[in-house]
């Protein structure tokens, strides 16, 4: 899969000018932000975000048709539960990057082994509104591997053809009651799967790169 490849090699290594990612809106030092779409929420400023990393992997065990590594997070979680994501999580003290916290948090969350993924680079970051920094680390995958969701905080992991991913015609914005307002966010449905919130917009960040 030279190609493809060389193609998310040329689309990560394009300059990143602030907000290019989003939609202008200056975000810190982040890329995009839950706050694009929602220019009524007042942001507290300084604050002070957290950095974490997470895993865009990109599986070729079907070469005809790569898909991306996505997990359902567990009901029984106090954050996000039932919600679609990437793999990873915050960056701890003994990670020496944001590389190696997705790639350990993968490891953890679905059993993906560390020297598998052939990273290819990094997405502009992302600011949440629960104050992280989020940087998404995209990857192949040339090898299958045995998936393990972890116990107790991974429901399911699920796969989603690339193709569909990196069609903006597939991303939507909707609505909804948050705190007393209302928070408009990205949408990215597959078949079952509501993808919604910081990861919608992520991968939405990666279909613009590649246009």
């Amino acid at each position: 899969m030279t190609d493809l490849r060389q193609a998310l090699q040329a689309a990560l290594s394009k300059p990143q000018t602030q907000g290019q990612a989003g939609t202008g809106q200056a975000t810190g030092e982040a890329g995009s932000s839950d706050f694009d779409l929602n220019p009524d929420l007042v942001v507290p400023r300084p604050r002070r975000l957290r950095p974490a990393g997470v895993l865009v992997a990109i599986s070729l065990a079907q070469p005809e048709q790569p898909r991306v590594i996505l997990t359902k997070r567990s009901s029984a979680l106090k954050h996000h539960p039932g919600q679609i994501a990437f793999p990873g999580g915050k960056v701890d003290a003994d990670d020496a990057d944001v590389i190696a916290a997705a790639l350990r948090e993968a490891w953890e969350e679905i059993g993906l082994p560390q020297d598998l993924p052939d990273v290819i680079g990094q997405l502009p970051s992302h600011e949440t509104v629960t104050s992280f920094q989020v940087t998404p680390v995209v990857a192949l995958l040339h090898e299958d591997f045995e998936i393990r969701p972890e116990v107790g905080e991974v429901a399911e992991v699920f796969s989603v053809p690339l193709s569909h991913l990196l069609d903006p015609t597939k991303y939507t914005v909707a609505a909804r009651s948050w705190r007393g307002t209302r928070r408009h966010y990205y949408t990215v449905p597959f078949g079952p799967y509501y993808i919604w919130g910081a990861t919608a917009r992520m991968l939405f960040n990666l279909a613009k790169v590649m246009q």
